[in-house]
C-alpha cells in the first residue's frame, strides 16, 4: 500500500493507464466538486482607497458596506477611524458625501473629503 501512496504523490504512472486516468478523473472532480466556500482566498478590492490630493485636501474613497449602517452624523468620526486604520495616521475629515447610482437609486460608496 505504500508504494501505491508513493506512486500517486509522485504521479509515477504510465500516461495511457487506467491508474493515470483515474488520478486524473480525481484530480478533476476535485476542481470542480468542491464547494466555493472551501476557498476564501478571492482577491477583494480595497475598501479605503486614496483617490487624490489637491490644495492640502485628499480626498479617500471608501466601500458602501463599511459606512452604509452608519447614521449621518456619525459618518465623519468613523470615516477617520477607518482611514486611520488603514494609513496609520490622523487624518481629519471635513464632511463625507455618498456616491449615488441615480439609475438604480443606491448608494456605490462615499468620498471622504480630508485636512491634514
Amino acid at each position: 500500500m505504500a508504494g501505491l501512496g508513493r506512486r500517486l504523490v509522485f504521479w509515477d504512472f504510465a500516461r495511457a493507464s487506467w491508474q493515470y486516468d483515474v488520478v486524473v478523473a480525481l484530480i478533476l472532480l476535485f476542481i470542480f466538486a468542491t464547494p466555493r466556500a472551501w476557498f476564501r482566498d478571492q482577491p477583494r478590492a480595497a475598501s479605503v482607497v486614496l483617490m487624490s490630493s489637491l490644495h492640502g485636501s485628499d480626498r479617500v474613497f471608501i466601500a458602501t458596506e463599511l459606512l452604509e449602517d452608519v447614521p449621518e452624523p456619525a459618518r465623519t468620526k468613523r470615516a477617520e477611524e477607518l482611514i486611520r486604520e488603514r494609513t496609520g495616521k490622523t487624518w481629519q475629515v471635513v464632511r463625507v458625501e455618498p456616491i449615488r447610482d441615480e439609475a438604480a437609486g443606491e448608494i456605490k460608496g462615499f468620498i471622504a473629503y480630508t485636512a491634514r
